[in-house]
């Protein structure tokens, strides 16, 4: 069988609050989650065999810990039937541990995409259940509409936020989400926000960017270059920082300045992602499929 591609599109947390944190020892967030136009694509081809294989490799990441390959698995075991195996290959273009939601996302794309080619007839809300198994970020992407996140990120209210774009850098520098968690400094009982206060501008601020700063200084670095054309931002807990912009060609014009440091991309903010488009797609293919094909 011919290998099909499908989108996996990165996030962008707009703020991120910690307001408290739960008896399990998770912590309790806030954070409005922004999907972009742009990400990596997850290719898969369905085998002859029952195997789930991994048809690239990825720097420090063992088969049995990719979140793709998890998904795959998860996904089989919800069903009594006997199903073909799958290749699955992922054209990264996300940075790996950058806060854009790479591996969550990879990891939702493969459950919404072999759902339509194993034919399970899973909805949603089953995916999006699945997807958090996997992790908290899994179920915005399964179901793919930016969101007001609660919980743990996993409670989700959709979001219609105006267009715009946004400048993100990537620093090449390793920030550990654990470590952040752990940080003493880390604040960690912000007072509780509502949409309506981030929809007027009062919701600002990411909770763990003034660790980042203090603690990895290529971070601090980009976010002070990226300052001087607005309000940078950290993006979730990862290494990346991004600049909001009213137009694509504002956002280009700062990304061609970058420093031979960082490596810039630009992107559009989407309310709802490729990925929905995708299963559409795939969905009418199939009806309009000859008799017997």
């Amino acid at each position: 069988m011919s290998w099909s591609n499908w989108p996996a599109p990165a996030k962008l947390n707009l703020f991120l609050h910690i307001t408290g944190r739960r008896e399990d020892g998770y912590h309790c967030l806030e954070t409005v989650f922004r999907l972009l136009d742009w990400g990596d694509t997850v290719r898969l081809r369905l085998r002859a065999d029952a195997d789930i294989r991994r048809a690239n490799d990825v720097p420090g990441v063992s088969p049995d810990d990719d979140l793709t390959v998890r998904a795959a698995r998860l996904l089989r075991r919800q069903s009594t039937q006997a199903l073909p195996g799958v290749d699955i290959a992922v054209d990264k273009r996300i940075p790996m541990g950058g806060g854009l939601g790479g591996g969550s996302s990879d990891a939702a794309t493969v459950l919404v995409a072999l759902n339509c080619l194993w034919r399970l007839g899973l909805d949603v809300d089953a995916l999006a259940a699945l997807g958090l198994q996997l992790g908290a970020d899994v179920p915005l992407f399964v179901r793919g509409r930016s969101a007001w996140a609660e919980g743990v990120g996993e409670q989700l209210t959709a979001l219609e936020l105006p267009p715009c774009s946004y400048v993100i850098l990537d620093p090449h520098a390793s920030v550990s989400t654990a470590e952040l968690f752990r940080a003493s400094e880390l604040t960690r009982h912000a007072t509780p926000a509502t949409i309506r206060a981030f929809l007027r501008g009062e919701v600002t601020g990411n909770a763990f960017e003034p660790v980042v700063r203090k603690r990895c200084p290529p971070v601090a670095a980009a976010l002070d270059w990226l300052d001087r054309f607005g309000s940078a931002r950290l993006s979730g807990s990862g290494g990346c920082v991004f600049l909001e912009t009213a137009t694509r060609a504002e956002a280009e014009r700062v990304a061609a300045q970058c420093p031979p440091a960082f490596t810039a991309f630009v992107a559009d903010g989407v309310n709802v992602s490729a990925l929905p488009a995708a299963v559409e797609k795939f969905g009418a293919s199939r009806d309009n499929a000859p008799a017997g094909a």
